[in-house]
């Protein structure tokens, strides 16, 4: 989704209920993919714009088609100045449609969701951002890291608050200790797995 290319997950299960990760706009298209579908829940992995400038609009559209409203869970509190400034953000790019949002929930390690039958447990990896939390749905062996871990590379750390150590340290602690055969979704790029990270991955490698 966007111009910047993120990876907007959306999941469901066989009653046709959904759970939206990290609409980060589109949001036509994105109503259009979810169309005979119950929308959940809302969630975000960080604060970036490309992650959350759609899940404001996609909160109010939803709630004047869907008669349960959805709320938008997450990220970690220590993004909410990331989420005030996404126009500010989408300026900077020269981008328009993007919007800021307050989250119906701000999320904490440790907790678990409980969505489409499933057990989603949160873990808090700062680095990239210092509020990024990821998804574990260990039930079905899959995370949804957002910005964090990539196909054989990390998430940037090149920003102000960014923190490389924390970012691998996190990674290590809360990615790596998943099986091998864990599928990883990426906020950007094709998936990848755990075990492939854990052998070619040269951040980590060279962490070991």
């Amino acid at each position: 989704m966007t111009p910047i290319r993120q990876n907007c997950t959306i999941l469901w299960d066989e009653r046709n209920h959904a759970v939206v990760v990290d609409p980060g706009g589109d949001v036509d298209e994105l109503l259009s993919q979810l169309r005979g579908l119950t929308v959940e829940a809302i969630l975000l992995t960080h604060g970036h714009l490309d992650h959350a400038g759609g899940a404001d609009e996609l909160r109010e559209r939803l709630n004047k088609i869907q008669s349960d409203p959805v709320p938008v869970l997450g990220p970690d509190r220590r993004d909410a100045f990331l989420l005030s400034s996404i126009e500010k953000q989408a300026a900077h790019f020269g981008m328009t449609g993007m919007v800021s949002v307050v989250p119906d929930r701000f999320l904490e390690s440790g907790e678990t969701l409980q969505l489409l039958g499933h057990d989603i447990e949160v873990r808090h990896i700062p680095g990239h951002t210092p509020g990024h939390i990821v998804f574990v749905d260990h039930g079905s062996r899959r995370a949804i890291v957002g910005d964090t871990l990539f196909r054989r590379t990390i998430g940037r750390t090149d920003f102000a608050y960014g923190d490389a150590p924390a970012l691998i340290a996190g990674i290590r602690q809360h990615l790596m200790s998943l099986p091998d055969e864990t599928v990883v979704l990426c906020g950007h790029g094709m998936p990848t797995t755990i075990g492939e990270e854990r052998r070619s991955n040269p951040f980590l490698v060279s962490e070991r």
